[in-house]
């Protein structure tokens, strides 16, 4: 009886192992709970610069969500998580990766004071280890936080659609990183 229970705990461990993911050395949680709801791991991908590994992203959501048009059209909430992996990374390059994402692929929100209150809410650079997680609500609520730590909330619409479009517009500032929180290659 010892022997079977040993050996159903460890197909246990094997297989809940099996379903961990682990991007340039991160481990990527499957799930994660935003504000009582357990979201699911869509996709995560690996965000680089001119060859410098920068963040591992990933994209938490209530559902799948196989391509970039899903994302954007879907209207529950979701999670962005960068996990960054490089020693350190000055605010003002997310910042300025950021403006021009807001640029390229939402115009119409490029400047507006939603998204530069979003975008003041960033003080501190970025150091390895360091996690910025982005909580999109189905309402247009913006909440952000670096290592759990509370930034702020912006509640606008424009300004959560802005922010997909900087990971799933046309012009996304990683494409490799897009198909990997896509659930594809990244």
């Amino acid at each position: 009886m010892k022997r079977i229970l040993l050996a159903v705990v460890f197909l246990l461990l094997l297989g809940s192992s099996a379903l961990a993911l682990t991007v340039a050395g991160v481990s990527v949680d499957p799930t994660v709970t935003l504000n009582g709801q357990a979201l699911n791991l869509n996709g995560s991908g690996l965000r680089s610069k001119f060859f410098i590994k920068v963040y591992v992203g990933s994209l938490y959501a209530e559902r799948k969500l196989g391509s970039a048009a899903a994302v954007l059209a879907d209207p529950g909430s979701k999670l962005i998580r960068m996990r960054f992996i490089h020693s350190k990374v000055a605010k003002e390059k997310i910042l300025d990766a950021f403006s021009e994402g807001f640029a390229n692929n939402t115009p119409q929100s490029a400047g507006k004071a939603e998204v530069r209150e979003f975008l003041s809410l960033f003080k501190n650079d970025f150091i390895e280890g360091d996690i910025v997680d982005l909580a999109l609500a189905g309402d247009g609520t913006v909440s952000a936080s670096h290592n759990g730590r509370s930034l702020g909330t912006v509640r606008s619409a424009l300004l959560a659609r802005g922010i997909l479009g900087n990971y799933f517009g046309d012009e996304p500032a990683d494409k490799d990183l897009k198909a990997g929180m896509l659930g594809g290659e990244g």
